[in-house]
């Protein structure tokens, strides 16, 4: 079993056409025991072969992704990162996704200290305005300064940009094929901001981003537009 997952697992975007002896070469497995595997995987649809005698991945995977993701709620990974954070850091924590031209606050975790924003989940704000929609901004493809330089550090910090009393944090979340997902805020009062919370906040959106399968985009790809 291990093998034959070895085998899928050499599949990936940049290569997803592969042949019997790149697949003995990925895996490390003789080529005899790869063209034994295929078979078996081909049986289950996990595998096929293309008319130039190279394999790629076949339907089973794609009815598994399927189920996988119907079965799987993004609310599940979410709230518990969030949780984490809200814990590490005392400031509240939303989850933030595109909706045409604003973002939507999906999920929210509130900061135990009794001065805090009072964003709820529903919540429909500014997609130019804020952290969180920054984030979302540039990583749909905006262009201008802001924007590159956001898409180069991978976060954005904003203080009194969509309410002069309040900081916003913000970092990304990508999908399996490295789509915009939404993003991950940390917010509080601007007497309050720390700039070492930018870790925790990245650390939370890669975090978010594996439970869910997702991938970073290349860096060719910084500017690609995905709406989320």
């Amino acid at each position: 079993m291990d093998r034959a997952l070895s085998l899928l697992a050499a599949f990936r975007t940049e290569t997803p056409s592969l042949s019997m002896s790149e697949l003995a070469e990925r895996t490390r497995l003789y080529p005899s025991t790869v063209l034994r595997l295929l078979a078996s995987l081909e049986h289950a649809q996990l595998v096929q072969r293309g008319s130039d005698g190279r394999f790629v991945l076949g339907p089973g995977v794609a009815r598994l992704h399927a189920v996988y993701r119907e079965s799987f709620a993004l609310e599940s990974a979410v709230l518990p990162a969030l949780r984490r954070l809200v814990e590490e850091t005392g400031e509240s924590a939303s989850f933030h996704v595109r909706q045409q031209q604003h973002r939507v606050c999906l999920y929210r975790v509130d900061s135990p200290q009794p001065l805090r924003d009072h964003i709820k989940a529903g919540d429909v704000l500014p997609l130019n305005q804020g952290a969180g929609g920054r984030v979302l901004l540039a990583f749909s493809g905006a262009h201008g300064a802001l924007y590159d330089q956001i898409r180069r550090a991978g976060i954005a910090v904003s203080v009194g940009d969509r309410v002069p009393e309040l900081f916003g944090i913000s970092a990304p979340v990508f999908e399996s094929d490295r789509s915009l997902c939404g993003a991950v805020t940390l917010s509080g009062p601007a007497q309050r901001f720390q700039r070492k919370h930018t870790k925790a906040v990245l650390t939370t959106s890669k975090a978010i981003t594996a439970s869910i399968g997702g991938r970073e985009p290349l860096k060719t790809d910084s500017k690609r537009t995905s709406v989320a």
